[in-house]
């Protein structure tokens, strides 16, 4: 699956074979962003366009736009796990949050 980041939206890309389109679709959001288009610069423009068009819908209702990630989580995991990781974290030399950014970055990016 490809993506697309515009305005610090993500959007994932995949191809419709029964249309022949290729279809795009804003991740990391409760709000539905989705667009399509023929070619990879038409979906370029088609997810700017969807973006720019969801700002412009939230600014007039007076509702927030919903982004992708705060930077904060709140995780709960078993205690074996949380014990692991921490241990893990120090072995590393690190906070048990520079470690698990690391880790989960490393995981996200894994594709």
């Amino acid at each position: 699956m490809s993506k697309m980041t515009y305005r610090g939206y993500t959007a994932h890309i995949q191809y419709d074979d029964r249309d022949s389109v290729l279809v795009g679709r804003v991740r990391g959001i409760g709000d539905i962003i989705g667009f399509h288009a023929d070619t990879v610069a038409s979906l370029r423009v088609a997810f700017h366009e969807a973006v720019d068009d969801y700002l412009s819908s939230c600014e007039k209702l007076g509702k927030e736009p919903q982004c992708a990630a705060s930077g904060k989580m709140m995780l709960r995991v078993a205690p074996e796990v949380h014990r692991a990781a921490l241990i893990a974290s120090q072995a590393a030399g690190t906070s048990l949050n520079q470690w698990a950014e690391r880790v989960l970055s490393e995981a996200a990016h894994a594709d």
